[in-house]
Order: structure tokens, then sequence, then C-alpha cells
């Protein structure tokens, strides 16, 4: 029963801190009969820092539910160089440029950013994943570099 109790403490815990985040600018109530609320996150890419994306999520403080669903925005914000596109992973997969913890049942919300060259398009890929059972939910914005110092003209076939 101890443990039990320990265990308890330490899950409500961790649930109430993950809820104390430096990035978030949004928190809607979702009714007084809830503990959900819709929390909204601004996050600035960490390479091409002319980027900022907006995150909505359901979030229960005190609840052990597994809230998946999220929304992403992504819009130019500043500068965007042709310097920051160099340093990017250009791979199919892209690089994952942030992930938050969802619940302590090891769910993850990252967010990914892939670079297609031929629309020269940012794309911010937004998803979340139970890293033991692979379920996804997931949401999608882009970021154009047309009217960027990183545009370029590419004169590829079409796929």
């Amino acid at each position: 029963m101890n443990k039990l109790v320990t265990t308890l403490a330490f899950s409500v815990t961790v649930l109430l801190l993950s809820a104390c985040s430096d990035s978030e600018v949004g928190d809607v109530s979702l009714g007084v009969f809830t503990t959900k609320d819709i929390k909204i996150d601004s996050l600035t890419d960490p390479i091409v820092s002319g980027v900022t994306c907006h995150i909505a999520s359901i979030e229960a403080n005190l609840d052990l539910a597994d809230p998946s669903d999220s929304s992403i925005s992504c819009r130019q914000t500043g500068n965007i160089s042709a310097e920051m596109i160099a340093k990017i992973d250009k791979s199919a997969s892209g690089e994952v440029v942030f992930k938050k913890s969802k619940s302590i049942f090891f769910k993850n919300m990252k967010v990914r950013r892939i670079f297609d060259p031929r629309s020269q398009t940012l794309m911010y890929v937004s998803y979340s994943t139970k890293e033991t059972t692979g379920s996804y939910k997931h949401s999608l914005s882009t970021v154009p570099l047309w009217g960027t110092g990183a545009y370029t003209k590419f004169d590829t076939p079409a796929h």
C-alpha cells in the first residue's frame, strides 16, 4: 500500500511539473467539470530561427488519459537565410526539432522538419507516439522559402 501511495504521489508530481512550460503562450480551459485544457506552445526552430511554430494540444493535469491529438501552425516570423538552410538535415525523413513528453507512459509529441527542395518549402510535421506501440496521430504545416534570402530556383525535372 505504501508503495502505491508513493507511486501515485510521484506520478501526480510529474504530471504537474510537465504542465509548467517556458514555451507555453496559451491555456484554454475546457470547462469547470474537467481537468483538461488546451495548451498552446510557441517554439522557434533552433536552426531556422526565422520560423516559429505554435502547437495546440489537450493536456490533463490530474488525469492518466492519453491525449494524442494536436495541431501545428508554423510561420515565417523573421529572416530565413541560405546559411540556415545549408545547416539543416535534407534527408527525406528530416530531423526532430522539438520533443515534449506527453504522459508518464512514454508518449512523446515530436516536431520534425523536412525540406522539400523542389518547392523550396520547409515542412513541419507534429506527431505523437507511444514509443513502445507506435500509434501515431499527426498534423502538418509548411513554410515556403519564396521571398526569403534562402530561396533558390532549381531546374529539376518533375518526379
